[in-house]
């Protein structure tokens, strides 16, 4: 059978992981090592093949219930984005408008939905308007970056502010609900996003010589910059873990994000490793450290299982943060290094997902996987990760997988999970910064993601936000 359709795609690509795909059911078992202090019981399951699992059964989430959640102001925006995506064309045009677009225009129109601010007092209130919409958290990304090497920024300011958003937005927000929380575990991890792109001058070189001993000094630059900010990360898990000894997530975790491939490839795996190693230890209950795998690619769940038997073989913990890709559009290589069609990454994307958290299910506080992020807009995924952790509240498990959006996308989902799954475990992605960097920002997102905005919005969103601003 071809490996573009079917069964025959799976087990090529599953066949690493040693399981048998017989008529949609997914049989296998997961050996550990034998030598870890902390040895895993080997894990054997059997499931459904995630896209056979809960089929028909799955019901697409009213794409208008969650207005009533939105400001006045976020909804005349929101309105607005809804006229200039009305169609594909329509949305094109924009697109090619969008870098001549004054600034001013862009904060009044865009930016108050799709980013945390300007400066870290308006991100700390972009937090406390989330909570009054049940998003207990947020993974922080200050969007300056350079990946090309065109720039010339300012590293160890990216540096400091991004340590700083630790402790004046990320530290209040997640202290002021722990402090009137049930439960200390019913507050999901504040989250910074570090793009190696932002951390080294150079930064393209830098990660494709990452291994070459004349680039040593510039790598140790990236390393000691992400280490000092995830050493922050460390330090705050640590003290307060003394405070609540029953929590069972991270209080904060560091996320190594996603480069293209050939950096991602020569630099960026290597840059998590060593992070892992020195935040990740198995001595701690806790880690503080998570990398980012995007599973369009082709060859991502092999690198994922070879990551999981290193990590067991040196003792540390794998942190996961789970996403489909964000550069389709920008790969050269994208026929051969990114899945054929959609349906192939979601497979990938679902089956891979729904392993790791079996494996924390069923390992707990020993399973080689210490935390989950399922970064997705897809519906499906996050109803299925959902489904999986049914019935197993304040278990390890539970405590350790989250569920992601970017802020301003995917809100119907976000509210459904909410309102009709008790989703405790959420958090937005919110990009914040100087108002030209967020500026780029949106344009690459309005790139990558513009179908998906299209799907989000158009006439039937218009006329729904009328409705709900002559009701109110």
């Amino acid at each position: 059978m071809s490996l573009r359709t079917g069964s025959g795609q799976l087990k090529n690509i599953y066949g690493f992981m040693r399981p048998n795909i017989t008529a949609g059911v997914l049989k296998g078992t997961r050996f550990v090592s034998q030598t870890s202090p902390h040895k895993n019981s080997a894990m054997t399951y059997d499931t459904l093949n995630p896209s056979a699992k809960m089929g028909a059964n799955v019901k697409a989430p009213s794409s208008v219930a969650y207005l009533k959640t939105l400001s006045k102001p976020e909804l005349f925006s929101l309105g607005i984005i809804g006229c200039l995506t009305t169609s594909k064309h329509l949305l094109n045009f924009v697109i090619s408008l969008f870098p001549y677009v004054p600034m001013f225009l862009i904060k009044i129109f865009v930016s108050r939905l799709y980013c945390g601010g300007d400066n870290v007092q308006e991100v700390r209130k972009c937090g406390e308007r989330l909570q009054k919409r049940g998003i207990s958290n947020m993974m922080l990304s200050l969007t300056i970056e350079d990946s090309e090497g065109t720039k010339n920024i300012d590293i160890n300011h990216i540096t400091e502010e991004t340590i700083r958003s630790v402790h004046e937005v990320l530290k209040p927000n997640l202290l002021t609900q722990l402090e009137t929380a049930v439960d200390v575990n019913d507050v999901a991890p504040g989250y910074l996003a570090l793009k190696p792109s932002a951390l080294v001058a150079n930064p393209s070189q830098v990660l494709l010589n990452f291994k070459n001993p004349e680039w040593k000094e510039q790598r140790d630059q990236l390393v000691s910059n992400c280490a000092a900010i995830t050493q922050t990360v460390y330090e705050l898990n640590q003290e307060l873990l003394k405070k609540y000894p029953t929590r069972k997530a991270p209080f904060f975790v560091s996320t190594i994000d996603a480069e293209k491939y050939d950096l991602q490839n020569a630099g960026v795996y290597e840059l998590q490793r060593i992070l892992f190693q020195k935040f990740n230890p198995v001595s701690s209950p806790i880690i503080s450290c998570i990398g980012t795998w995007q599973l369009y690619l082709t060859d991502s769940a092999q690198e994922l299982e070879i990551e999981r038997q290193r990590a067991e073989r040196e003792g540390y913990k794998l942190g996961l943060k789970l996403v489909r890709g964000a550069y389709i559009h920008s790969e050269p290589n994208r026929n051969v290094i990114i899945q054929p069609t959609k349906e192939a990454s979601d497979i990938n994307y679902n089956t891979v997902m729904t392993q790791v958290i079996q494996d924390l299910s069923f390992n707990g506080k020993n399973s080689t996987y210490g935390h989950l992020v399922v970064a997705s807009h897809n519906y499906y995924s996050q109803i299925l990760a959902t489904e999986e952790l049914k019935g197993k509240e304040y278990t390890y498990a539970k405590c350790n997988v989250v569920l992601g959006q970017l802020l301003g996308m995917a809100d119907n989902v976000t509210y459904d999970l909410i309102t009709n799954h008790g989703a405790k475990n959420i958090i937005k992605y919110v990009p914040w910064g100087p108002p030209l960097e967020t500026k780029d920002y949106l344009l690459r997102r309005l790139q990558e993601n513009g179908d998906a905005v299209r799907a989000d919005n158009g006439w039937p969103l218009v006329k729904a936000i009328a409705r709900t601003v002559f009701r109110a």
